[in-house]
Parts: C-alpha cells; sequence; structure tokens
C-alpha cells in the first residue's frame, strides 16, 4: 500500500473494462484501499478472450483480493446496452449501491502488434489513408459504450444525491494527440464527461475524467514497447482511489486530471516508489491508446 493512503473500506466500486490494462491497475489499487470491487470486462475464464489475449477478468478480482480488497467478477459487453443495465442491475440488487464507477473500457487497439493495426495502417497514418470503419469502432468502443455505462449508474447516484463516475481518457489540452481516430475519440469522451458533469452535479453527483501517460499494459509489454513506457496501471488506478476517498471530490467535475498531476497532489507514487511526471503524445512516439492496453 502507498503511504498515507485512506481507506476505501465499506465503498462499493465498479471498474469497467479491467481483465487487463489500466482497468486491472484501478480495480488493484482500490482494492488496496480495502474497496469492494466489481470488475467486469468480455475475456473470461469460462469463455472467449478478446484479441487473443490471456488474461481474464476473474484474474482481477483475485488481484483485488490480493491487494486486501473483495473482488467481484462479473462477464459484460460494455457495446451492449441489455448487458450493461443488467450489470447495474445485478450490482444494485447485490450491494445496495455503488459509491464510485470508474469506465476504463476501451477496445480502439485491438489487433494492434505495436506497429500495425489488422487493417495494415499505424498509428499517425494520414486520415485519407485509413479506412474509415476504424473511427466507428473507436466510438462504439470508447465513447458509447461510456454513454451506455454511464447512463444506466446515474439513476441510482441521482437518488442517492451522491456518487463518482470516473472516464479513463487521455487529455486533449496539450494539442493533436498524433492520429485523427484517436484524437477524435478522446475529445468526443472528454466532452461527454463535461457534459455529464453539468447534469449530475446538481444532484450532488460528480463526473471526472483521468489522463495517464504511456502504460505499461500488458500489450504494450508484449508489443516490445515497455522501454517507452513511462508508469504502470497501479499509478492511475492510485489517483482514481484518492479521488474515490476525497470529501471534496466534486470541485474537480467536468475536469480532465492529469494522473502525474494527482500524484504531486495527493502525494502517491507508482509501483516502485517514483512519481513520473505528465506525458504528451507526439507523432514520432505514437502508439496512442495501445498504453491502456
Amino acid at each position: 500500500m502507498s503511504a498515507m493512503q485512506p481507506s476505501l473500506s465499506g465503498r462499493i466500486c465498479l471498474v469497467a473494462g479491467a481483465s487487463r490494462g489500466l482497468g486491472r491497475g484501478v480495480a488493484r489499487a482500490l482494492g488496496e484501499a480495502g474497496a469492494t470491487v466489481i470488475v467486469t470486462g468480455r475475456s473470461s475464464e469460462a469463455g472467449s478472450h478478446t484479441d487473443q489475449r490471456p488474461e481474464t477478468f476473474e484474474d482481477t478480482a483475485r488481484e483485488v483480493e490480493a491487494a486486501g480488497g473483495r473482488g467481484h467478477p462479473y462477464r459484460c459487453d460494455h457495446t451492449s446496452e441489455r448487458d450493461v443495465d443488467g450489470l447495474v442491475a445485478w450490482a444494485l440488487r447485490r450491494f445496495g449501491r455503488l459509491d464510485c464507477v470508474v469506465d476504463a473500457v476501451w477496445g480502439g487497439n485491438e489487433g494492434y502488434d505495436g506497429d500495425r493495426y489488422p487493417d495494415g495502417s499505424g498509428y499517425g497514418t494520414p486520415f485519407w489513408r485509413r479506412p474509415a470503419a476504424r473511427l466507428g469502432e473507436s466510438f462504439e468502443s470508447g465513447v458509447y459504450a461510456q454513454l451506455l455505462l454511464a447512463r444506466a449508474v446515474a439513476p441510482a447516484m441521482v437518488q442517492a444525491r451522491s456518487g463518482l463516475i470516473v472516464t479513463v481518457s487521455f487529455g486533449t489540452d496539450g494539442g493533436y494527440l498524433g492520429d485523427v481516430f484517436y484524437d477524435l475519440a478522446k475529445a468526443a469522451t472528454n466532452r461527454l464527461t463535461f457534459a455529464m458533469a453539468q447534469e449530475l452535479k446538481p444532484f450532488g453527483v460528480t463526473a471526472l475524467g483521468i489522463s495517464p501517460g504511456h502504460v505499461l499494459t500488458e500489450r504494450v509489454r508484449d508489443a516490445g514497447l515497455g522501454p517507452h513506457t513511462t508508469e504502470t496501471p497501479l499509478y492511475a488506478g492510485r489517483a482514481v482511489a484518492r479521488l474515490a476517498a476525497d470529501p471534496e471530490v466534486a470541485r474537480h467535475t467536468g475536469q480532465v486530471l492529469h494522473v502525474a498531476d494527482l500524484a504531486r497532489s495527493y502525494g502517491f507514487t507508482d509501483r516502485d516508489g517514483s512519481q513520473p511526471g505528465r506525458f504528451t503524445i507526439t507523432n514520432a512516439e505514437g502508439g496512442g491508446d495501445v498504453a491502456r492496453g
């Protein structure tokens, strides 16, 4: 556990897209703080795995338990309205409420091998040489999935007049992100977060986004990009844990917060005790949200 970690004992959290990548790091960090964590994904021990990856959401639930929390795995396709509504209905029946919901769902890099997507294009290939269908895939597995989960959990949070919705995204305040589809998807996600915050704020519910760096996820490691990364998934996870425990978190509503800035504000570190600074995507660096896994 990181120094001065506040307790989330008794809190009910849901992390969507937690089979691997940043979602797994967030779930583990919430477990470190003692939370009960529902972990979701499509890659299951009992069924198919997305993108031929070996990791599963059951693995993540066990990591939550090992870290000190209580992990509850649940299979969900977050692009299916029926699946998402069923997940939230089950969670509310089982636990009575949801205190913190973290959306780390992102399928925009499925099939990316560190150099090329399955269609032959690379990160940063000019838009006129890219298949337009990839934009639809990025929006379905990003913005649309995020909207489905938020609209499913919002009624219970509004009724309780409390709750935190965190979207894992990437900040666009530094300029173009180097790839037209990635840039559009993240800009839309961030605007969705801002819009949701405006409508939820009168009911005491906070919606915000977090922006990590170039994260050492399983996919990034296997693509041989590990030396170019800046941090592990646990860094973003500890940012979420601090936000969830902050009684004044509402001051951040509608914002996309950089994990590096939160580390300095709250005083937490990455797994190795370091505090990596902000990461900025350039065309030369590429890779984009392959860091998400």
